[in-house]
C-alpha cells in the first residue's frame, strides 16, 4: 500500500479528473508533433518509392523487429515500472537503481537471444509471412531485415529509458525524442534513395534509433538513474518484477499475431497489396496513438492507486467519465475520416511514384481501418483498469478471442472486397475486444466492492 503522506499529496489540489486532463493533454501534444513529423515522413518515403516490391520488402522486413520490440520492451515496462516506483518510495534510490540494472540487463539479454534466434531461422519462417513474394523479392526483404535488426536492441532500450522517465512524470520530452527516428528516415531517404535504393531506409532507420536512445538515455542520467548493465542478484523486487512479466509478454504475442496475420495474408493478394495495407493504416495509427495512447497513459497511475486504496467508488467515475469522453471524441474523428479518406490519400501520398490508381486502391482500405476507431480508444480505458486490477488472463484470453476471429474474418471478407476486407476485419475483432472489456470491467467493480476481488500485496 502506498504510505499515507504520499496519499494525501496525490489527492490534494485538482480532481483525479483533471489531473489524468491534463498528462493526456501533455502526451496528445508530444504526440501531434512526432505525428506530425511521422507524416513528412510517410509523404517523402511515399514519393521515392511509391507502392514498389522494394517498399513491399522493406516494410515485410521491418515486421518481425517491430514486433520484437513491442512484445519484449512493453512488456517489461508494464512488469517493471510498479515495482520500481514502490522500491523507489520504501527502500531508496539505491535499491531502485538495482532493480533497474537488473532489469535493462535482463531486457538486453533478451533482446539480443531472441534477434539471434530471429537472424538465423529467417529464410524459414520469412517464406510464411510472405508466402506470395518472388525468389528475388523474399531474398530482398530477408536481407534487409538482417539489416535492421539492431534496432530490435537500440529501441528496447530506449523505450525502456522511456518508462523509467515516466516515474518521474516525465512525459512530453520523452514522448517528443522519437521524432528523431522520423527525422532520420526523410534525410536518408530523400538525399541517400537514389543511390543506395531501398537500403537507404535501413541505414536512416538504424541511426536514428541510436540518436534516439541517446537521447532518452541522457535525459534518465540527468533524472538519477544510470544506464548500467549490471546484475545485483535475484532480489526480492528482480523476482516479482518476473512474476508479473510472463503473462504479460504471453498477452502482447496473442494480441500482436494480428498484425502478422494481416500482413501475412495481404501477401497473398495481388503485388502492392501490403504497401496498400499499409498506407491506410497509417492516418487511423495517427488517431489511435494521439488518442488511445495519450488517454491510456495517463489513466494508469490512477486507476492503480485508486485501487491500491480500494476506492471503487472513484474507479467507477474515473471509468464512466473517461468511457463517455473518449467516445465523444473518437467517434466525430472516425466519422471525418472515413468522409474525407480519398482527399486524404490524395493530398498525403499522391504524388511521384504514388499515382492516382494507388490512390483508389488505398481509399476504401482507409475506411474499412477508421470505423475502429471509437471502440479502440474506449476499449483502452477498460482495458488499463481490468491490468491494474491484476487480471491479465483476461487479456489473455481476449487477444486469443480476436487472434481467432481475425484469422476467420480475413479469409472471408478478403474474398470479397481484397485487402479492404483485411481492414474491415480488424474493425470487426476491435468491436468484439471492446464488448468483451466492457463487459470484464462492469463484472470486476461489483465483485471488488463486495470483496470478492482478492488484491496481491507488495
Amino acid at each position: 500500500m502506498y504510505p499515507i503522506a504520499q496519499v494525501d499529496r496525490f489527492f490534494q489540489g485538482t480532481s483525479v479528473n483533471r489531473r489524468i486532463f491534463r498528462a493526456a493533454a501533455l502526451v496528445t501534444a508530444a504526440g501531434i508533433v512526432v505525428k506530425i513529423v511521422a507524416t513528412f515522413k510517410e509523404i517523402a518515403v511515399a514519393g521515392v518509392y511509391g507502392r514498389s516490391d522494394a517498399m513491399d520488402a522493406f516494410l515485410a522486413a521491418a515486421l518481425i523487429p517491430g514486433l520484437l520490440i513491442n512484445l519484449i520492451s512493453e512488456s517489461m515496462n508494464q512488469a517493471l515500472v510498479p515495482t520500481l516506483v514502490r522500491v523507489r518510495e520504501q527502500e531508496g534510490h539505491d535499491r531502485a537503481q538495482q532493480l533497474l540494472s537488473n532489469s535493462m540487463l535482463w531486457l538486453c539479454l533478451l533482446l539480443g537471444a531472441c534477434s539471434a534466434a530471429m537472424a538465423l531461422t529467417a529464410r524459414g519462417f520469412f517464406p510464411l509471412i510472405a508466402s506470395h513474394f518472388p525468389a528475388a523479392k523474399l531474398d530482398l526483404s530477408i536481407q534487409l531485415f538482417y539489416g535492421l535488426l539492431p534496432v530490435v536492441l537500440i529501441t528496447g532500450i530506449a523505450t525502456n529509458c522511456t518508462a523509467v522517465l515516466n516515474t518521474f512524470d516525465r512525459f512530453a520530452m520523452p514522448a517528443l525524442a522519437p521524432v528523431t527516428i522520423s527525422l532520420a528516415i526523410i534525410i536518408g531517404a530523400l538525399t541517400l534513395g537514389g543511390h543506395f535504393g531501398i537500403w537507404a531506409l535501413v541505414y536512416s532507420t538504424v541511426a536514428g534509433s541510436l540518436i534516439h536512445a541517446a537521447v532518452v538515455a541522457g535525459m534518465m542520467n540527468s533524472h538519477g538513474y544510470r544506464f548500467r548493465l549490471r546484475w545485483y542478484g535475484m532480489t526480492t523486487a528482480t523476482r516479482e518484477v518476473a512474476q508479473q512479466y510472463g503473462p504479460v509478454l504471453l498477452s502482447g504475442v496473442v494480441a500482436s499475431g494480428g498484425l502478422l496475420v494481416d500482413q501475412s495474408m495481404a501477401a497473398m493478394l495481388p503485388p502492392g497489396s501490403v504497401s496498400t495495407l499499409v498506407y491506410a493504416s497509417r492516418f487511423v495509427s495517427v488517431v489511435l496513438t494521439l488518442l488511445a495512447g495519450a488517454v491510456a497513459t495517463a489513466v494508469t497511475p490512477y486507476f492503480s492507486r485508486m485501487i491500491a486504496l480500494r476506492d471503487w467508488t472513484g474507479c467507477r467515475h474515473t471509468l464512466r467519465t473517461w468511457a463517455g469522453l473518449t467516445a465523444a471524441v473518437s467517434a466525430p474523428i472516425a466519422a471525418l475520416l472515413i468522409a474525407g479518406s480519398h482527399f486524404l490519400i490524395h493530398i498525403a501520398f499522391e504524388h511521384g511514384a504514388f499515382g492516382p490508381r494507388d490512390t483508389a486502391a488505398v481509399t476504401p482500405v482507409l475506411a474499412m481501418y477508421a470505423l475502429q476507431i471509437p471502440f479502440f480508444v474506449v476499449s483502452r480505458v477498460f482495458y488499463r483498469f481490468i491490468v491494474a486490477m491484476r487480471r491479465t488472463d483476461l487479456v489473455l484470453y481476449c487477444g486469443m478471442l480476436n487472434l481467432a476471429l481475425d484469422i476467420v474474418l480475413n479469409l472471408i471478407l478478403m474474398r470479397w472486397l481484397g485487402v479492404a476486407g483485411i481492414a474491415l476485419a480488424t474493425s470487426l475483432w476491435t468491436v468484439s475486444t471492446f464488448l468483451f472489456l466492457w463487459y470484464w470491467t462492469w463484472r470486476l467493480l461489483p465483485a471488488a466492492a463486495s470483496g470478492g476481488v482478492q488484491m496481491k500485496e507488495y
